[in-house]
């Protein structure tokens, strides 16, 4: 059971607390942020799964990746990935095109359609996160942005190691 909403509960928390008491509260808020991101992301002007999203974003990331290294960074097989991919050139999102020095490979690239869908969902969360923000005291929302920062020191940076992964 998680408490990071206060109902019905009667401890205090201390900063000591352990690690894995505060992981069960910080999971519920996780899954609330990922919830707010997910609705955010359906609400853009054109709807993706949650693969198409990331698809997109690795792509953002890291340019110009061939099929085979999509289908790595997204840790999906090959044929998925290539029906991923047929979809979002189809809603004009990704081109295939050759690779300039190696012609029997085939890089994806994102198109401007594609970029623009991506700003439009990256708005409307951050829309979305600034009200859910808006709505906390100053304090909390420094207190919150220290913890979040000792957060990614301690994980070894602010980046996941693979673009696109969410």
């Amino acid at each position: 059971m998680t408490h990071l909403d206060n109902h019905g509960d009667d401890q205090t928390r201390r900063p000591g607390d352990a690690p894995a008491v505060v992981a069960l509260e910080i999971s519920d808020a996780v899954e609330s942020l990922a919830d707010l991101w997910s609705v955010a992301g359906h609400d853009a002007a054109l709807r993706l799964s949650l693969p198409q999203s990331k698809a997109l974003r690795t792509l953002s990331a890291s340019p110009a990746l061939n099929l085979t290294a999509l289908a790595e960074w997204l840790d999906i097989g090959l044929p998925t990935a290539s029906r991923l991919c047929d979809r979002l050139e189809a809603a004009g999102l990704v081109e295939r095109a050759s690779h300039p020095s190696n012609r029997r490979e085939v890089q994806l690239l994102l198109t401007s359609a594609g970029q623009g869908v991506l700003r439009d969902i990256a708005g409307r969360r951050t829309q979305a996160l600034t009200a859910v923000l808006g709505g906390m005291a100053p304090d909390e929302r420094a207190a919150l942005s220290m913890g979040l920062k000792a957060f990614l020191k301690a994980r070894g940076g602010a980046a996941s190691p693979r673009p696109g992964v969410m």
